[in-house]
């Protein structure tokens, strides 16, 4: 019998530059260095591609001083993330790796990145904050670490450098994490939907270097990006993770303020000050708000799961607490709601007419409305999440009839 050869590895690796003469040579032959290394890690060739982003210097010059380097230029600059893109178009690799052009980030470590992903991971990060040296800026680390402990809040899963820019992934996971965004947001994007999808991401440590020439990252503009890209990415994967811990903290304040408000009650305490009334008009709005906030997220992964036709397989803490889900209450929670509310306004009613002043029983009337509209906030979403749940539980049953 014929021995089959195993098929060879190619590492395609992406560079986008950006007004990037002063740096890009050396960048280039430290990557071009690097393959006589890749056997040792199971990889048989290099590809390196370098996307020139609409630069106005000398940049692409640069690069066309080197014949086994494939240079694509965009004819303006489209961004970080657009030029990445274009460039993992363009690749020929299974594996897809990539790295800045300013030096910042070591190549060398290239073969380490690709042991990862040959022995099982589906994407491989350098991990500026694993323990390996690093030259990073103060105000830089500080952002590192804010993303980290955000998308680790948000995700469920440990994330060490979620905006490192130099990775090594398998090409099929492309089509997991897609659509990324075109500017310096692509790396944390990639790694918020990464940890959604179940993509096996391991994080190795790697050295980091201050950047040749000046940075063009804004730390405030680039920085609220990074943080809109991460939560508007989670809210469309598992809204509950936001809007169920923000809805849980509103109704933890109203709970606090109202047992506050009851043991000052109970030591004799009627009369309340400026402060007690803005705390207790805090509370209701918030209490109310809070129980909008958790039922739209339960709605809104229903209406996720929908839209991606398969079940729910995530939520606040990404493991059911209960054998039923918490929204299949909401209906007894509403009539709950509904007729505590009422009975203490038909209370505050019978009270008013026995000749009570209208000081003694507006708090009674808030808490009254404040039950009303919840109960009936529960009730609706409770007849809206019946729906959906109903909606896509036929469409699990034709799709199961219809595969013989």
């Amino acid at each position: 019998m014929p021995v089959t050869q195993p098929t060879p590895v190619v590492l395609s690796v992406v560079i986008p530059a950006y007004n990037e003469d002063k740096a890009i040579a050396s960048i280039i032959e430290r990557v071009l260095a690097v393959e006589k290394r890749l056997p040792e890690a199971g990889v048989s060739e290099l590809e390196l591609i370098v996307v020139d982003d609409g630069s106005h210097d000398r940049t692409a010059e640069q690069v066309a001083r080197y014949p086994q380097v494939h240079i694509i230029q965009h004819p303006h600059n489209k961004g970080y993330g657009a030029a990445l893109k274009t460039g993992f178009k363009a690749a020929r690799g299974q594996l897809l790796g990539f790295l800045d052009a300013d030096g910042t980030y070591p190549p060398e470590h290239f073969p380490e990145l690709c042991k990862e992903i040959l022995a099982g991971a589906d994407l491989v990060v350098g991990s500026r904050r694993s323990g390996g040296e690093t030259e990073m800026p103060p105000v830089r680390r500080l952002g590192n670490f804010l993303w980290s402990n955000l998308v680790t809040l948000l995700g469920g899963q440990r994330v060490v450098d979620p905006a490192s820019g130099m990775r090594v992934f398998r090409r099929e996971i492309l089509e997991r994490i897609y659509p990324l965004p075109d500017g310096l947001n692509l790396t944390p994007v990639m790694s918020t939907r990464a940890v959604h999808e179940g993509v096996k991401v391991v994080e190795v440590p790697i050295p980091y270097k201050e950047r040749v020439g000046r940075s063009k990252l804004s730390v405030v503009r680039d920085g609220t990006r990074f943080l809109n890209s991460i939560v508007w990415t989670v809210l469309t994967y598992n809204p509950v993770r936001i809007l169920g811990f923000l809805g849980l903290a509103m109704v933890g304040f109203a709970i606090l303020v109202g047992l506050g408000l009851l043991a000052a009650r109970l030591m004799g305490v009627t009369a309340l000050g400026p402060w007690g009334v803005t705390l207790i008009y805090a509370a209701l709005v918030l209490g109310v708000t809070g129980v909008s906030a958790f039922s739209l997220g339960v709605t809104f992964n229903y209406l996720v799961s929908l839209f991606q036709k398969r079940a729910i397989r995530q939520g606040m803490f990404k493991k059911p607490l209960f054998k039923k889900p918490l929204e299949g209450y909401f209906g007894w929670f509403g009539l709950a709601g509904i007729l505590a509310g009422s009975a203490l306004g038909i209370a505050s009613l019978i009270l008013g007419l026995s000749g009570w002043e209208i000081g003694r029983l507006w708090l009674y009337l808030m808490g009254s409305a404040m039950l009303l509209l919840t109960g009936v906030q529960f009730v609706i979403y409770w007849i809206l999440i019946r729906v959906l749940a109903e909606i896509s539980q036929r469409e699990v049953e034709i799709q199961k009839d219809l595969d013989y």
